[in-house]
């Protein structure tokens, strides 16, 4: 490895996002796992030496020794199902989400942790089980000499998607720099009240810190820059589909989808399908930016694309893989591996590659360049 880099380990890594938002900021990812197979094909057809580093399989079957030695950095966006408000909610007890504690595992048995760690996952995870799970996430890796720091940060402000996410940054005690601060950090946009009452009630009990950041970008308001207009004519909906999509909204729906199409502009919204007292219907962003993308899986799990305006015929089709890879912050990640519902999966199981990169840029990029976290 080279010796003046940053080495990172990225546990389900997915299509390796997180190394797309790292690398350009001097991260050389040295370790990587997942247990799906299609996810590591798209890896490794964006990062040819995956074959190197890529360990394709259940985390649970991974030892602490099988890690290369001198990491800096490990990165974790363990599962959400568990967590997640559109899930089943049984928190860190679930048999996903519980893998949290897997990624714990093999830290505490390491001969040398890596100094900075950075968790990702669903903002419920802080209220999961009346917030007991998250204190059970910030015992242990207190216990395991991290001091820690929590982030909320939505996609929005740097790509045209709704998606709220919560973030742990985790720092050796014995690594922070001297610009940290200890207490209770004051309202921001990345540290809302829920936040800093996080660091309020647990500050106390575990290693906690903050770093002072800059405010987030004002991020795009439309969809225009994402829209994949090289689609063939064929992936657009016929009449009838159009006109069964229209009859399914609701009447508040109606009025808004009537609006756009009478307006003096092409505009384009995104639709997702909702259950509501046992009907399926479609339902349109009362903004003009995406909903957060999700894993295919049916329901509401696929964003439909409306276009509508200036009193033409409005046309719908499904959101395209290209379409997902730009919401996600990976414009020129290749969509070759897989089928389009892969590539959907994967992009929708991801981290939106602005936001980590933000978070690389201002907070551990500097931490691990910091005199306190030398190496050696």
């Amino acid at each position: 490895m080279d010796g003046t880099a940053i080495h990172a380990a990225e546990f389900f890594a997915g299509i390796g996002l997180v190394r797309t938002a790292l690398e350009p900021l001097g991260v050389q990812f040295v370790w990587a796992n997942d247990i799906k197979q299609a996810k590591f094909n798209a890896y490794r057809e964006n990062y040819p030496d995956a074959d190197k580093h890529f360990k394709v399989g259940d985390v649970r079957e991974i030892n602490s020794m099988d890690l290369p030695s001198g990491l800096d950095l490990a990165t974790s966006s363990f599962p959400c199902i568990d967590l997640s408000l559109a899930g089943n909610r049984l928190g860190l007890d679930g048999a996903q989400s519980g893998m949290f504690f897997e990624f714990a595992r093999i830290l505490e048995g390491m001969p040398r942790r890596p100094p900075v760690v950075l968790l990702e996952n669903v903002r419920g995870f802080a209220t999961s089980h009346g917030g007991r799970d998250i204190e059970r996430a910030l015992a242990k890796l207190s216990q395991l000499d991290y001091s820690l720091d929590v982030l909320a940060i939505d996609a929005k402000h740097f790509v045209p998607q709704s998606r709220p996410r919560m973030f742990i940054i985790g720092i050796a005690k014995d690594k922070l720099p001297k610009n940290s601060h200890v207490g209770v950090p004051g309202p921001s946009d990345v540290r809302p009240t829920w936040v800093t009452a996080l660091h309020a009630r647990h500050g106390g009990t575990y290693n906690m810190h903050y770093f002072d950041l800059p405010p987030l970008p004002e991020g795009p308001k439309d969809l225009s820059g994402v829209v994949d207009h090289d689609v063939p004519a064929s992936e657009w909906w016929g009449v009838t589909q159009v006109k069964a999509f229209i009859d399914s909204l609701s009447p508040g729906q109606r009025v808004r989808f009537e609006a756009l199409r009478n307006g003096d502009d092409i505009s384009y919204r995104s639709a997702y399908r909702r259950t509501r007292q046992g009907i399926s219907m479609w339902e349109l962003r009362r903004d003009a930016i995406a909903g957060c993308l999700r894993t295919t899986g049916g329901g509401s799990s696929k964003q439909a694309l409306v276009e509508v305006g200036m009193r033409r015929e409005p046309r719908v089709r499904w959101m395209t893989p290209m379409e997902y890879a730009r919401l996600m912050g990976a414009g020129d990640y290749k969509l070759v591996a897989g089928t389009p519902n892969q590539q959907l999966f994967g992009f929708g199981d991801a981290v939106v590659v602005d936001v980590v990169r933000w978070i690389g840029q201002h907070y551990l990029v500097p931490v691990l360049t910091s005199e306190t976290t030398d190496k050696g």
